[in-house]
């Protein structure tokens, strides 16, 4: 009863109550209204229903307020009230087969599911030393990643690219056929008429059916994108804690990071590297941190990266290297060639393939690297015809297997793969390469 009534004392709102003075930007400035950060209100208008708002900072005596809609119509000296202290998410196993907005409100038409549990939206991590270790391999359904890029089940993974080539179609052939109990898709920063593509192209009914998809497009304000990934995190982190293994697909974090500068920089942040202001880099490590395995259950998370210009070391991605446990490259090379899904291994890496792989798949997946890492460094030799075989025994083997290797890597959208089937695939490779390499083992 004592920790209820803690909790209700810290959710129920008072009778706060402040007066718009002023806008900036897209923000609003309200005097008299000593709301803490995060905080929910409204600002009433004469012409229109209120409009919903968070605390997002303060600036000498004002509060400053992002709108959760547009402010057409409000004016100097509207009342805004507090709704609420703190973020609360409706969750409950009725989501599944659901498509919602960032508030959890439904958009896909269909009745309100009933959902009695809550979970905060801006929940801490699972603690360091109650991780347990990831040691279980997670089947993705992309032969590509189960066999050179094999992950584990908790672990968190980037896939890094330019727009338009394949990561939306990637994630859906994850959604369909990854080994997991519930999926969560986060559309974030989306165009409108993506959506439904995703849905009915990419996902499917099967998909849609074990799935909770979190929809925030591109022309709605910047506090709902950036809640739509914690609302994506939040519900992951309900069905996880319920002892479920869950897959968590995040489109796109580039779009969150963008989404989160325009709030800094609305509320008054130094624009630092590239004009992202400090918040960003801080805020995407607390994001990231809640994905993983608990003690219950694990939430494996793939999160695409769009890249900007193609430049790998442009500010967000370089960071999120740094913070995830691996990375998968989309190459457009590889795309424009016709190449799908369009992964570079040899620009991709998995930091926990060898704590989840047995030592006959690491060894065939080393092998298929060096012999695609050979042919490369000698292409623009073999392609004019200067190269003599013989030359180099592995540039031999790489010439030979590599129409092989590049059927192995290649999928159709409608086939699926499992870590043992693209390891039993490696492995016949790996034979044949040694019998070409004229029987030494490499």
């Amino acid at each position: 009863m004592l920790e209820m009534a803690e909790q209700i004392r810290r959710i129920m709102p008072t009778a706060l109550e402040g007066r718009l003075v002023r806008t900036i930007g897209v923000t609003a400035a309200v005097a008299g209204f000593r709301a803490p950060l995060g905080a929910v209100a409204e600002i009433e208008r004469h012409n229109g229903p209120p409009v919903p708002a968070e605390v997002i900072g303060f600036r000498d005596d004002l509060t400053l307020l992002y709108p959760l809609a547009d402010l057409q119509g409000v004016r100097h000296g509207n009342r805004v009230r507090l709704c609420r202290t703190q973020n609360w998410l409706r969750v409950g196993p009725a989501l599944l087969g659901r498509v919602i907005d960032a508030r959890g409100v439904p958009i896909d038409g269909k009745p309100l599911p009933p959902l009695v549990e809550r979970v905060a939206l801006d929940a801490a991590p699972p603690g360091a030393l109650t991780r347990p270790r990831i040691t279980q391999p997670f089947s993705t359904g992309v032969r590509a990643i189960d066999g050179l890029l094999t992950c584990g089940r908790g672990q968190r993974m980037g896939i890094f690219a330019g727009s338009g080539v394949g990561k939306s179609v990637t994630l859906g052939m994850m959604a369909r056929n990854a080994t997991a109990d519930v999926n969560v898709i986060a559309l974030i920063g989306e165009r409108g008429r993506e959506v439904n593509e995703f849905l009915e192209r990419d996902l499917g009914p099967e998909g849609l059916a074990r799935s909770v998809v979190v929809v925030a497009t591109s022309d709605e304000p910047a506090l709902l994108r950036t809640r739509a990934a914690l609302t994506a995190t939040a519900i992951a982190e309900y069905f996880r804690d319920r002892g479920q293994h869950v897959l968590m697909l995040m489109d796109s974090l580039t779009r969150f990071a963008l989404a989160q500068r325009e709030i800094g920089l609305a509320a008054g942040e130094p624009p630092t590297t590239r004009g992202y202001p400090p918040s960003v880099f801080a805020l995407l490590p607390k994001l990231l941190e809640r994905a993983g395995c608990s003690q219950q259950g694990s939430i494996t998370a793939f999160y695409s990266v769009l890249v900007e210009a193609d430049d790998p070391q442009e500010p967000i991605s370089d960071t999120l290297r740094s913070l995830l446990d691996g990375h998968t490259w989309l190459s457009r090379k590889l795309a424009s060639r016709g190449h799908y899904p369009a992964i570079d291994v040899l620009e991709s890496v998995s930091r926990l393939m060898s704590e989840v792989s047995t030592r006959e798949h690491c060894e065939a997946a080393r092998e298929i690297r060096e012999l695609l890492a050979a042919h490369r460094s000698h292409e623009d030799l073999i392609s004019i015809g200067a190269y003599q075989r013989g030359a180099n025994r592995k540039v031999d083997a790489a010439i030979d297997l590599l129409d092989s290797i590049q059927e192995f890597l290649r999928q159709r959208v409608d086939e699926s793969s499992t870590v043992e089937s693209a390891r039993a695939a490696m492995i016949q490779l790996r034979e044949r390469a040694t019998a070409l390499a004229g029987g030494a083992r490499p």
